[in-house]
């Protein structure tokens, strides 16, 4: 177990520093930061100083290496638009985007798991063929016309939740901030979530639905029944067992695709996070916004697929035997 959680944590190293050499091409690549921070009027020779003291005139591996050694001190430069220290604005918005990834995560566990189940086990019912007619709607639908649909019906028509905006919060821990102890920030949360986690909950639950059909006709289900255990035993101890680790894969990664992807839903409903930052570090050219960005998403994958793999071994006792004869 240890020497598996080894070998993931040197390439989840490995990942990261490619991950750091292609944010740090960015800032030699996509733009002049000089040209970024001063303005027209600045002499060649004050731009040069400039230069000099960013580190710019150093060879590229010294510049590199500088560069990994700030980014493991959360240090990602200014902000070329808000004037600002990289770290403190993504500090700012950082728990908004994880309250609604959450939320949506939650929302697609708790909605998509059960529904697969039962249209794995029922699959014939009209329920199931309405749960299905629902799931297709959800994978064929793009993100941002599913808000603008929920915008125009709840918001608009209805008047029931807010529109935009994350509503009241409050400090928890400091400086991190919450809309879950606030009836408009959760309000607020409502339909952004659902926008955001409706894709992930139609494709856990299909696929939990094709492996339950999957599993229910192998012939130790068979063997199961034939020796008198109850349908509940057969369905959940034997048959919703062998489905979680091709869920576990799923929903690790679909996690971390809603961190990432959260930037249409934020833009959608001006969520104020670290998507709709991000699209306007992309609109103004904010190059160690957009550094800072890329980085910490890969962060948060690496984390997720550790914690992934982690969860294999506990489910699957063949990966810890295999990984053991390794």
């Amino acid at each position: 177990m240890i020497a598996f959680a080894i070998r993931r944590l040197v390439q989840a190293i490995g990942v990261m520093l490619v991950v750091a050499l292609i944010s740090f091409l960015m800032f030699r690549f996509v733009g002049d930061p000089v040209n970024q921070l001063v303005g027209v009027d600045t002499s060649p020779a004050e731009r040069e100083a400039l230069r000099q003291a960013l580190g710019l005139n150093d060879p590229v591996f010294v510049q590199f290496g500088r560069f990994i050694v700030r980014a493991a001190q959360l240090d990602f430069g200014i902000s070329y638009q808000f004037k600002q220290p990289v770290a403190s604005l993504i500090a700012s918005r950082l728990p908004a985007t994880l309250e609604l990834s959450f939320v949506s995560a939650v929302f697609a566990l708790a909605i998509g798991i059960p529904m697969g189940i039962f249209t794995g086990l029922y699959p014939y019912s009209w329920l199931s063929r309405g749960f299905l007619a629902i799931s297709l709607i959800g994978v064929s639908l793009p993100t941002f016309l599913i808000g603008i649909l929920l915008i125009f019906i709840v918001s608009v028509n209805l008047g029931w939740l807010p529109s935009f905006g994350r509503g009241d919060t409050v400090r928890i821990f400091g400086g991190w901030t919450t809309g879950l102890l606030t009836k408009s920030g959760l309000q607020s949360l409502i339909l952004p979530a659902i926008t955001l986690g409706l894709f992930q909950m139609t494709l856990i639950m299909r696929l939990v639905r094709g492996e339950m059909l999957e599993v229910l006709r192998t012939d130790y289900i068979k063997f199961a029944r034939a020796r008198g255990l109850s349908r509940r035993v057969i369905n959940f101890g034997h048959a919703l067992k062998n489905t979680l680790v091709p869920v576990i894969t799923i929903t690790g990664l679909q996690v971390g695709s809603i961190i990432a992807f959260a930037i249409i839903t934020e833009t959608v409903f001006q969520w104020p996070g670290m998507g709709l930052m991000f699209l306007q570090a992309v609109q103004s050219v904010d190059i160690p916004i957009m550094a800072a960005y890329l980085l910490l998403i890969a962060f948060l994958f690496v984390m997720i697929n550790f914690i992934v793999d982690m969860l294999y071994v506990a489910v699957d006792p063949r990966i810890r035997i295999g990984g053991a004869r390794g």
